[in-house]
């Protein structure tokens, strides 16, 4: 049986999926993109919020509350290549990544959640 220090070790070993996605409103095409070091565990935070209400994003949170969780779909648009052999600050490569996406679509205003950097 394995202590609590060798499941925190192994935990702490585990890669989970890292990269951009983009939570997009079906209604209007709308879209809200970040990037996350654990693409799994990000949606069910997000979704959260929204559920209660409590979404850092005011804009997004209206429209959730005024269309409902049915025309919200949560889609993962690049992941991170994460070879055993490579060390990479992985927080720094996602928000990097994000960044390119976030030139490249532009989410804001009419077409998305996001707020321009100042």
């Amino acid at each position: 049986m394995q202590t609590k220090k060798d499941l925190k070790e192994a935990y702490k070993q585990m890669k989970f999926p890292a990269g951009v996605f983009q939570i997009r409103n079906i209604s209007n095409g709308k879209i809200y993109i970040e990037s996350s070091t654990n693409l799994n565990a990000i949606w069910n935070r997000h979704k959260t919020q929204l559920k209660f209400g409590s979404h850092p994003n005011e804009e997004l949170q209206k429209d959730w509350n005024l269309l409902g969780e049915d025309n919200f779909v949560y889609e993962i648009i690049s992941e991170i290549d994460q070879k055993d052999d490579q060390l990479i600050d992985l927080a720094k490569q996602t928000k990097q990544l994000e960044q390119l996406f976030l030139e490249e679509l532009q989410p804001y205003d009419e077409k998305g959640y996001n707020r321009r950097k100042k």
